[in-house]
């Protein structure tokens, strides 16, 4: 899989744009035999214009434009230092309070195939910090969001792929393999052949071993762990994965998977990001959530396809 048409989210704050940096290396390393399209997105706003009694209705959207101009030539002094003939260059600046939905709406107009978006590290925790934006903007983008953080992406080049493979419900399976194949994609695309896939089993219930005399602990989390060998050996087979390459290990994803990623040092991170079914089916998936606040690497979320 390679990005033809990728939006990226400017952050004006920040002199450095790590986002726009990283889509571009991500173009380049692609080697894309056609030009790839990079949209540069930010969103201007300011309430005192909006505060104001004194101003008409005409001379406040003429201020609007007058900022978002402004934004404009702001872009364009990063765009120039990006010039490359096989990327073409865009620019969306429009007037909201709210990012993440002016960036979802764009969507109903154009068919971008990749989201970038700077978040914040935070030093004390070298863990990545989620604005409320960057939550809603992953709950309600339809396409990959890759989330970057400061800094180079660091040289061992590992991707780790996070996989459910309980086998409860089919469409696990057939999810797990996209994300594989994104991944692999990746790897391949971007010079990166080091593939790791990693799954969580359940750990044992306290309150049935404490209710239950008869129940045997360790027969019921080799049972377990043993049907979590069984498919990941299938899944990794299915795509020429080394053994040592998969990681199954007795936990909750939300800490099997950063302690993975952490120990092997990852640079990438490939989640699927399930929702739930019925009115909150727009929502990231409790595991998700939980598992993306705690990453110290960038992320790749991938929405399951809909059926």
């Amino acid at each position: 899989m390679k990005f033809n048409n990728i939006l990226v989210v400017l952050n004006p704050e920040n002199e450095k744009q790590y986002a726009l940096s990283r889509a571009v290396r991500l173009v380049k390393e692609q080697k894309n035999e056609k030009p790839v399209k990079i949209t540069v997105f930010s969103a201007a706003y300011d309430l005192s214009y909006e505060m104001s009694a004194l101003l008409s209705s005409e001379e406040r959207e003429e201020m609007h434009q007058g900022m978002i101009e402004q934004r404009r030539q702001y872009v364009n002094t990063f765009l120039e230092k990006y010039a490359d003939p096989m990327i073409e260059f865009d620019t969306n600046i429009v007037w909201s309070s709210n990012e993440a939905e002016s960036i979802v709406a764009l969507f109903e107009q154009h068919h971008y195939d990749l989201v970038v978006k700077y978040t914040k590290e935070e030093e004390s925790l070298t863990s990545l910090i989620f604005t409320p934006m960057d939550w809603q903007l992953l709950r309600k983008c339809p396409v990959p969001i890759l989330m970057v953080r400061d800094g180079d992406w660091k040289h061992q080049r590992r991707i780790i792929v996070a996989v459910n493979v309980s086998g409860d419900e089919e469409y696990h399976d057939e999810f797990n393999q996209q994300l594989v194949s994104l991944g692999i994609d990746l790897a391949d695309n971007l010079e990166r052949g080091n593939i790791h896939l990693v799954s969580a089993y359940p750990p044992t219930p306290i309150n049935m071993a404490i209710d239950l005399p008869e129940f045997h602990t360790s027969e019921y989390t080799n049972g377990i762990r043993g049907q979590h060998l069984i498919n990941m050996k299938a899944l990794r087979q299915k795509f020429g994965i080394d053994e040592d390459h998969t990681h199954v290990r007795e936990g909750f994803p939300e800490d099997v998977i950063p302690q993975v990623a952490e120990e092997l040092e990852a640079e990438l991170v490939v989640l699927g990001t399930v929702g739930r079914t019925g009115l909150s089916a727009a929502l990231l998936g409790n595991t998700a959530e939980h598992v993306i606040s705690k990453l110290k690497c960038n992320l790749l979320a991938i929405k399951p396809p809909k059926n």
